[in-house]
């Protein structure tokens, strides 16, 4: 029996990790973290209790968590998690503006290049981590 899937993923210039476990029979349940330094971004439990009479259990659950696992690869990867992961960063460089009191005018802030999805970067200049994160997201199986 598959216990779970970590991966370790670049998204604009940030590590994010997901994990993905299965609680067993005794607790039928899928559970899928998305991580940013340390801390949780995103979580999806599914319940399976409804299932655990099936002969071929085993095999049902390690699908069930394969998807879980890359819908948050996904999800990820569409930028939905963004505000939430980047948050932190924003409000830390925003109050460090507001207590510099003797610093001049900021000029606005360039355009975020690095929201483009990685498949638009040629291949010879992504990283492993999101090569991967293109196949998986891509697979529709």
């Amino acid at each position: 029996m598959v216990l779970g899937f970590n991966h370790n993923i670049m998204y604009k210039g940030e590590i994010f990790h997901i994990q993905t476990e299965d609680s067993g029979i005794n607790a039928p349940h899928i559970i899928t973290l998305l991580y940013r330094g340390g801390t949780i971004v995103s979580s999806k439990k599914t319940g399976y209790a409804d299932i655990l009479k099936i002969e071929t259990l085993e095999k049902v659950v390690e699908e069930l968590m394969k998807e879980q696992h890359k819908e948050m690869l996904r999800r990820l990867k569409s930028g939905e998690f963004d505000e939430r992961a980047f948050a932190r960063s924003t409000a830390v460089r925003d109050e460090t503006s507001e207590k510099n009191e003797t610093a001049a005018a900021l000029p606005p802030a360039p355009a975020d290049s690095s929201s483009s999805a990685s498949n638009d970067i040629p291949k010879h200049q992504q990283s492993l981590d999101e090569i991967i994160l293109d196949y998986l997201v891509a697979g529709d199986d």
